[in-house]
């Protein structure tokens, strides 16, 4: 009997042995696995933004920051100064020495950071340019964007639209803004424009007193306001623009920190009243809340809605995928080409916001509230 007693509690004691061994292991997997997790989540992301001094980037890098966060990431989020290149460089290296895992950068000069990010390259950091492509290097994995040439064409096409250039004749006075020289960008959104106006223009129903047609002479440095205002203040005194002279019917303005200048110009020296039937037509991109307000109060014609919550939701799924070992969805390998190939994109679907629809697509969509919008 004791001998059975004992061999019974020997066999007790095996199987509760083989328990806490196993239960052992799966803690100890349990903490691995959790291990894992805390070291993926703990992953650290830079993001790099160009200024804080244009309301965009600041929505750009706010959304990128919260997504990437609520997806687990750790987030360096820098904006260069007011687009200060140096300061950029070193915002990068900065990201890098702290061991970032992935960069998401919009450039201040599309060509100004190879050196930085040939040393990202070596460190084996990928980068994905935001919004505007990164050029002449081989360091850019993929571009996250908006269908800038589709932007171009947009605001061309209101143009046409509105002037009803089919069936008019005409002739119209109109006069181009696109943005910095320094921004590849404006190679698509001066390009898609014109690829819808030159035929107007070549037959006489456009007319550009100025004779200022060529992307050089229409560039904006840094996209800035007073810039613009300055070159549209000099146009109205050389033009001899205003509501009782020379009649100025529209202004392709190819964002909307450039359309507040030329507005502001054309109310402070040309003498054009907001909201009046002849105040001249003009194009916009980004949605700003400042647009948006010159917008309802007649000085803005349109603008072009570019989500960037949409954008950054993109880059979010990049940056998951290439941090998995995975390959990011893009659905565009042709079209840009940064002087050292062509960079895998995802282009994001812009639209235009009017009077007729800016309550559905900004009110309602959470973009902005009511008050946001209010004007004194």
């Amino acid at each position: 009997m004791r001998r059975n007693i004992k061999k019974i509690l020997v066999l007790m004691m095996a199987v509760m042995l083989v328990f806490a061994m196993t239960a052992c292991g799966s803690k100890d997997e349990g903490t691995d696995a959790s291990g894992d997790a805390d070291q993926e989540s703990a992953q650290k992301i830079g993001v790099s933004m160009p200024t804080q001094s244009l309301q965009r980037w600041n929505q750009d890098g706010s959304n990128m920051k919260e997504q990437l966060e609520a997806a687990g990431y750790e987030v360096d989020l820098q904006f260069a100064g007011d687009n200060d290149i140096p300061t950029q460089v070193s915002q990068i290296e900065n990201m890098m020495s702290a061991g970032c895992s992935v960069l998401v950068i919009a450039p201040i000069n599309a060509e100004a950071l190879s050196d930085v990010l040939a040393d990202a390259k070596g460190k084996g950091i990928q980068v994905i340019s935001y919004d505007r492509l990164i050029m002449n290097t081989d360091a850019v994995s993929y571009y996250a964007t908006f269908d800038n040439w589709q932007v171009g064409t947009m605001q061309g096409q209101y143009i046409a639209d509105t002037l009803d250039l089919e069936n008019t004749d005409g002739p119209y006075n109109i006069e181009l803004f696109t943005g910095s020289p320094d921004d590849n960008n404006i190679n698509f959104f001066f390009g898609g424009a014109l690829e819808v106006l030159q035929p107007y223009i070549d037959s006489g129903k456009l007319v550009i007193k100025s004779g200022q047609t060529e992307k050089a002479q229409c560039a904006t440095q840094d996209w800035s306001t007073e810039v613009a205002q300055k070159r549209m203040e000099n146009l109205i005194t050389s033009q001899n623009y205003g509501p009782d002279k020379t009649k100025l019917d529209a202004v392709l303005s190819n964002n909307d920190s450039i359309a507040q200048g030329v507005a502001n110009a054309l109310i402070s020296v040309a003498g054009y009243k907001a909201g009046s039937e002849d105040f001249p037509i003009i194009t916009g991109q980004d949605c700003d809340k400042a647009s948006m307000k010159n917008m309802l109060a007649g000085t803005q014609a349109m603008s072009v809605f570019k989500d960037t919550r949409t954008l950054a939701a993109q880059v979010v799924t990049m940056v998951d995928a290439i941090l998995k070992g995975g390959e990011p969805t893009i659905n565009d390998s042709e079209t840009y080409d940064n002087n050292n190939g062509i960079i895998p994109s995802y282009l994001c679907e812009p639209v235009v916001v009017t009077l007729d629809n800016y309550k559905e697509m900004l009110i309602d969509s959470g973009y902005y509230t009511e008050a946001d919008l209010a004007t004194e």
